[in-house]
């Protein structure tokens, strides 16, 4: 039974990127501790959106979480500590800049195993490390790899610089393990991540999602404007 449930869902962008302009992407919380709903934006370099695409490409992100769609409140930043040959961490900060916890990803065949690794540690908690697809999933698509070249085909014409890639990387579940038990789980249907521990912090959990699905087909922080 799963504490909450949270889904990142990405909303229409104003006409030519207005200043000011609402935010419009969020990460809804089923039930459980949160704010219902928390808005996230990526936070743009000096050189705008086209720097930030460029940074992306090798795993940098930085996102801010906010409470509501005008920025009054401020909740939480994600912050890259570090990018670079396939392996990126995350900080995840709070309102006033203190750390929450950390997320780092090790890109498949760049880091330590065949699969992309995802670490999550909370400041005041757990270590958790999660895998993305499951062995016996992932053998189903290198057997099937053969008749997938069409697929693979489109992907590759649907890519972003960054991103995971969309149907033709299918394995995408991913269980966090710590101390023998199971306190994040992303599932691919629907997208959601599902926080089953009660000491998960709300915010490092919008920020995973939200990292999560930024290396997706389609990422949402991906948009030119």
């Amino acid at each position: 039974m799963s504490i909450s449930v949270l889904t990142l869902f990405s909303g229409p962008r104003a006409a030519g990127g207005q200043a000011g302009a609402p935010v419009t992407d969020l990460v809804s919380f089923s039930r459980g501790p949160g704010l219902g709903t928390v808005f996230v934006e990526r936070e743009l370099p000096s050189g705008g959106v086209s720097a930030y695409r460029a940074a992306r490409g090798n795993g940098t992100r930085t996102f801010a979480l906010w409470a509501d769609d005008q920025r009054r409140e401020r909740v939480g930043t994600v912050v890259t500590a570090s990018a670079g040959g396939g392996v990126a961490r995350f900080d995840v900060l709070g309102a006033h800049g203190e750390l929450i916890g950390t997320v780092t990803r090790e890109k498949a065949l760049r880091g330590r195993g065949l699969r992309t690794r995802w670490t999550v540690r909370q400041a005041d908690g757990f270590e958790a490390v999660g895998f993305k697809g499951r062995i016996v999933w992932w053998w189903t698509w290198w057997i099937l790899l053969p008749l997938m070249t069409i697929v693979l085909a489109i992907t590759v014409f649907d890519s972003v610089p960054g991103n995971e890639g969309g149907f033709a990387r299918a394995p995408r579940r991913i269980r966090w393990r710590a101390n023998g038990q199971t306190p994040l789980e992303f599932r691919s249907k629907n997208d959601a991540l599902h926080l089953h521990a009660l000491g998960v912090d709300w915010r490092l959990g919008a920020a995973l999602i939200a990292l999560l699905r930024s290396f997706h087909s389609g990422a949402w922080d991906a948009a030119k404007k």
